[in-house]
């Protein structure tokens, strides 16, 4: 058994997240991207749960699989969004039962139209109710620009920071400048949180996803990488190209000032990622 608090004590750790698959297709796509991935041996990986829990027995069949059939160190997302206390509270002991030791909690994202709101609302109750019932390492999401619906930057660190402070880690959501998380984490400091906080890299892949999630995040999208893409806009592999080498350049910056770690978004697809651990040189920063 294997906490990320533990490889996290011993040095960066090197992650890849998958997203929680919706049909038996998507799952037997995501089992090949792991195994494709787990050549890599990276520290962890991480399973989306989707809004409202519209993908809720695939996380857990993913999870599952990853955990029993794979050498990865597996680490379900847990959301407030759409849960009522009791199938949280079953996914807990689940995981507990299952001998899984890692949790990322999550506010998650708004309810979809038609499915009930839910019985939590902030991340922080998930944690709660969770150390209630095992000892997991448990990570918490973190955005560099401030999340979108923070009153203010100053307030937005204050609660960030007094959710790090019932956590093991974090985890930020992506972005597309690394000032963005040297900013946070100075702000963090400032302010007296030590809390190891992993940045995320996004390959992109196409254009208009990139473009939405950076919209629901809050971040910035940034006119340079704007003019990238536009350059190649009708070119599915020139997108891909500017997708790699522009996750390659952050992660690169990134990596100048030793970050606790970094976290890349695989979309359950191994390419881009291999290219971007290797243009980085994961496998030689790696402690196994």
């Amino acid at each position: 058994m294997t906490k990320i608090a533990d490889l996290l004590a011993a040095g960066p750790t090197y992650s890849v997240e998958f997203p929680a698959p919706k049909s038996p297709g998507m799952l037997r796509q995501l089992e090949k991207a792991v195994l494709e991935l787990d050549a890599h041996g990276p520290d962890f990986c991480s399973i989306t749960y989707g809004a409202g829990g519209s993908t809720k027995d695939g996380t857990l069949e993913a999870v599952l699989y990853v955990h029993h059939q794979t050498d990865l160190v597996v680490m379900p997302h847990l959301t407030c969004a759409g849960q009522t206390h009791a199938e949280v509270l079953g996914l807990v002991e689940r995981y507990r039962d299952e001998g899984i030791e890692n949790l990322l909690a999550l506010a998650g994202d708004p309810p979809l139209e038609g499915q009930q709101v839910g019985d939590f609302h902030f991340a922080v109750e998930l944690i709660d109710l969770a150390r209630e019932h095992a000892d997991f390492t448990i990570g918490v999401s973190a955005f560099p620009e401030v999340h979108p619906n923070s009153p203010s930057r100053d307030e937005d660190r204050r609660r960030l920071a007094d959710k790090l402070s019932k956590a093991e880690f974090g985890i930020t959501q992506f972005f597309w400048d690394a000032d963005h998380y040297f900013r946070m984490r100075d702000e963090l400091v400032a302010i007296g949180c030590t809390t190891p906080v992993i940045p995320s890299l996004f390959p992109i892949g196409n254009i208009e996803v990139a473009r939405r999630i950076t919209g629901m995040n809050g971040a910035e999208w940034p006119q340079w990488l704007e003019d990238r893409l536009a350059a190649v806009a009708d070119d599915p592999d020139g997108i891909r190209r500017v997708g790699i080498d522009v996750a390659t350049e952050i992660g690169a910056r990134l990596l100048e000032e030793d970050p606790p770690g970094l976290h890349l978004y695989t979309l359950n697809r191994s390419e881009a990622v291999t290219e971007i651990w290797r243009n980085l040189g994961l496998d030689d920063r790696r402690r196994r």
